[in-house]
């Protein structure tokens, strides 16, 4: 893999890449990395070229400053530029999801496709369920305290995870900056959101991937929302567990056309 390093002002931004052929950036949730979606894309660098960011705020892209939906998708705007991408397929997991909706709004000559997986955000006009606010302020003040007392504070965050996974995701998350946390965390807490109604969701027309949640972070009624309002939109149910190759036969499709 190759590393990519490009910069926003004061702020130095990470990300890899993988492969030739068409690009295909996807994005990881919330206090997270680039690392947690490989297992969906990294295979795909055979015949795409896979590009994974750390998000603004995430692993290696540090950042203590506010963040916005804007200031996210325009990050892979910048990103593009910087490869000489013109189009590419974009997609996201859980929270990474929002800013690959916002960025296929925001910057729809340069979306080939969308692909959504298990989203977070509903649109303003939804906002967050009570399930979600209840756990994104739970998770909000462990995590606001990382600037004072530094990472170790999240520990308790990945208690409930089995073993394997909960010794891999602390590896993850041990390195980041605890400024970065903070704002991360705070963001996703505030119930800022990618979109405003249904009616701008139904203004993308571009191929659609939406792989639906199902449990109180990535609730049903929130995937509903994406598939009763973007035309023609794919959808993969909850319980099909080979999420990856969803994304290689909507990439296929996508690229064939």
């Amino acid at each position: 893999m190759r590393e990519i390093w490009f910069t926003d002002g004061p702020v130095r931004l990470f990300a890899v890449e993988n492969g030739e052929g068409p690009a295909l950036v996807f994005l990881h949730g919330g206090l997270a990395s680039h690392e947690a979606v490989l297992p969906l894309v990294a295979s795909l660098g055979e015949r795409y070229r896979v590009i994974t960011p750390d998000l603004r705020g995430s692993g290696r892209s540090w950042c203590p400053e506010a963040l916005t939906f804007d200031r996210l998708a325009d990050d892979v705007l910048r990103l593009l530029d910087r490869l000489a991408v013109e189009k590419c397929l974009v997609g996201g997991i859980s929270s990474g999801s929002g800013t690959a909706v916002r960025f296929a709004l925001r910057h729809p000559a340069r979306t080939r496709g969308l692909m959504v997986v298990k989203p977070v955000y509903g649109g303003d006009d939804v906002g967050y369920t009570s399930g979600q606010s209840e756990a994104f302020a739970a998770m909000d003040a462990v995590a606001s305290r990382a600037g004072a007392e530094g990472i170790d504070v999240l520990r308790p965050l990945f208690a409930r995870l089995p073993d394997g996974v909960r010794q891999r995701a602390w590896q993850l998350v041990s390195g980041f900056d605890a400024a970065s946390v903070v704002a991360t965390s705070r963001f996703i807490a505030s119930g800022a959101q990618p979109f405003g109604s249904n009616r701008e969701l139904r203004s993308i027309r571009v191929p659609t991937l939406l792989v639906r949640g199902d449990d109180p972070q990535h609730p049903a009624e929130v995937s509903e929302v994406y598939a009763e309002s973007i035309t023609g939109c794919t959808v993969v149910p909850a319980t099909d567990s080979d999420t990856a190759g969803a994304i290689r036969d909507f990439c296929d499709a996508v690229t064939a056309a």
